[in-house]
């Protein structure tokens, strides 16, 4: 028997590798459509990407056809040059480095050699691209955007690179895919599926038909479309007032984490980076490194929060069992520690919890975090126990809503301080004392910001901020409708809301209240400090605000941060309002307020700042041409001496 098993085997292998040569040979045609794939054309039938939809059912980013002129560089014959380059209007250079690419990529295989025509171009084209052996018109379309906002929630759409097409098969060179924005996050849902016809020649080259009468062939499915959490209107009117202004606005619908509007400002109108100026438009912005257009400050900014964090100071010493609301601390216009003084500007006296936030204490908030840090027998555990709390309310982290970029920001830890300031346990309470106020190392989004007053709102939960309300035939991902609960017992929250409804009555911001709307909110002023030719200079205060409303059964909470606005009661505080009034009443009534925002221009402010960077610059280049010349001189000398020698 063992003399028959290596004979059975080898039989049984080979009749298993006929078998399988029999099926490939004669009953699959699959392998015979690969290698005949030089005697078959495959074009691609290219899908609508899904529709865009405000959380109103606003249609926001539709489609519009475009055409792109497509070459197979195997199959150019008998090309008059010049007639096809005056009819694109390209230069023979152009022609020559896109066919030269479109070699690279492959000589058999399709690519696009001139992309997004518009109808006049395609006309003009279809009339003679029967002279043009070797290329075709493939049909595609092209973004509409129906409004002027929102670039930065939509992102853009370009051509897939080459690295994209090596990671990604479904990808080939001249493909479209969303980058930045929801386009990019939600690309698979949005782009749909290609269609693939298989179109069989004779040895003329001559098309004949469908490859096996279109058993290979599948239909374009058209992509899905989204329904975004965004309000319109409130994005355009967001983006209105912060005209001629430079910082973020977000707005967050509590109960649910929707995002309701997620202004950057500077932005652009989003049809810029749509058609054949799409290159050009998009290096135009790119390469404006003062105010940069393409940047997203409500998502990667990262600045001290200013006093809007003596909210969460409030918190955790109530938490900590270190105040109660009738805990009284002195001001006499700042708060001293070591050969420090912190300045204030609220009145001389008492403070307590309540006036504490409504007139903005620093010296109240500053003996509160001293007594938090105080509680454990080292002050290493105690800001551990800090940056815990605070870390609950989602900062420090990325926060994981559904956009593809974002900053952690800050919440130092012990750790951090052992690192890079206070190493071998050195750190003492005093030493970080402004983290109390939103200043000494903490940074934060304007996104935290909007997310730490939605949690706040709910007395103590919050859910991930997302963009997306629904997508066609499926369901939103399950992490945005989980909870996230603080480290904060919901007690604790009500006399801190209580205090922030006090800035409107008697606090900070008295004169900026909204008749019929109860309003609970935080001025913020930031020390501003930019490096300039490798000094420290203070620039402006950025001017924060944040705010939720109404008080009963919160319907909207924001974050308003603008650069070098001053005080926060002055520059944000207004814009915060106008938005509130705008969401919950659906128009406004502070006809004034709106006048002098929407006139109010920052501009001279950044000029200030461009000038500077701008000398320091020239500063720059001056000692760099003198060091130049100096080592210029130098070597001619050296080689005058060495010609003397000689």
């Amino acid at each position: 028997m063992r003399k028959l098993l290596l004979p059975i085997m080898i039989i049984v292998a080979a009749i298993l590798i006929i078998a399988r040569l029999f099926f490939l040979q004669i009953i699959d045609d699959s392998l015979r459509l690969k290698s005949e794939n030089i005697s078959i054309k495959i074009k691609y039938e290219y899908p609508e990407r899904g529709y865009i939809y405000d959380r109103k059912g606003t249609l926001l980013v539709a489609n519009q056809p475009s055409y792109d002129i497509m070459v197979v560089p195997r199959e150019i014959k008998d090309l008059d040059t010049l007639e096809f380059c005056n009819l694109l209007h390209i230069t023979k250079e152009d022609f020559k480095k896109k066919i030269e690419k479109a070699v690279v990529y492959s000589p058999m295989l399709p690519s696009v050699f001139l992309g997004q025509l518009n109808k006049l171009e395609y006309a003009a084209f279809q009339e003679k691209e029967r002279k043009f052996e070797g290329f075709y018109i493939q049909k595609r379309s092209l973004r509409d955007y129906q409004v002027n906002v929102g670039a930065n929630v939509f992102g853009f759409i370009k051509e897939a690179n080459e690295n994209t097409v090596k990671k990604n098969p479904y990808y080939k060179s001249g493909d479209l895919l969303g980058i930045q924005g929801v386009e990019e996050m939600y690309e698979n849902e949005l782009r749909g599926v290609k269609g693939v016809k298989h179109i069989q020649r004779d040895r003329f080259n001559r098309e004949i038909g469908p490859f096996k009468e279109g058993k290979y062939d599948t239909i374009a499915v058209q992509g899905k479309d989204i329904t975004l959490t965004i309000d319109a209107e409130l994005q355009k009117y967001g983006e209105a007032l912060m005209k001629n202004k430079r910082g973020g606005i977000i707005a967050i619908e509590p109960k649910t984490g929707e995002i309701l509007c997620l202004v950057t400002a500077p932005s652009y109108d989003p049809a810029l980076l749509v058609g054949r100026q799409r290159s050009r438009n998009y290096t135009k912005l790119y390469n404006d490194s003062i105010a940069k257009p393409l940047y997203d400050r409500s998502l990667l900014a990262e600045y001290p929060p200013g006093s809007p964090f003596k909210i969460l100071t409030a918190l955790v010493g109530l938490q900590e069992q270190v105040i109660d609301t009738t805990t009284t601390f002195a001001c006499h216009h700042g708060f001293s520690y070591g050969r420090k003084f912190m300045r204030c500007h609220s009145p001389a006296g008492m403070y307590r919890l309540h006036n504490g936030i409504a007139q903005s204490c620093n010296a109240y908030f500053a003996n509160v975090y001293l007594d938090i840090l105080k509680k454990q027998p080292k002050t290493s555990l105690s800001v551990d126990v800090w940056s815990n709390h605070v870390k609950s309310f989602g900062l420090g982290q990325f926060m994981g809503y559904d956009l593809p970029t974002g900053r952690k920001g800050l919440i130092p830890n012990n750790a951090f301080y052992e690192k890079w300031a206070y190493p071998n346990g050195s750190i003492r309470p005093t030493y970080i004392v402004s983290n109390s106020i939103g200043q000494g190392e903490v940074l934060m989004t304007p996104i935290q910001l909007a997310n730490m007053m939605a949690a706040v709102a709910n007395e103590g939960y919050y859910y991930t901020p997302h963009i997306i309300k629904k997508i066609k035939g499926q369901p939103i991902d399950e992490k945005y409708r989980t909870k996230h609960v603080t480290t904060i017992d919901k007690k604790h929250f009500k006399p801190v809301i209580e205090g922030l409804a006090e800035v409107f009555k008697t606090g900070t911001a008295y004169f900026l209240g909204v008749e019929g709307l109860e309003i609970c909110g935080k001025t913020g002023t930031a020390e501003n400090f930019a490096k300039i030719n490798g000094k420290r200079v203070q620039l402006a205060d950025h001017s924060i605000f944040v705010a939720f409303a109404p008080k009963k059964d919160p319907k909207i909470a924001i974050a308003v941060l603008v650069e070098n606005g001053g005080f926060g009661s002055t520059t944000a505080g207004p814009i915060t309002t106008l938005m509130l009034e705008k969401y919950i009443k659906g128009k406004i009534t502070q006809k004034d307020r709106e006048k002098r925002v929407l006139e109010k221009s920052l501009q001279n402010e950044y000029n200030k700042f461009s000038k500077k960077y701008m000398d320091s610059m020239y500063r720059i280049k001056l000692r760099k041409d003198s060091l130049d010349r100096v080592k210029n001189k130098k070597k001619i000398d050296s080689i005058k001496k060495a010609q003397a020698q000689t």
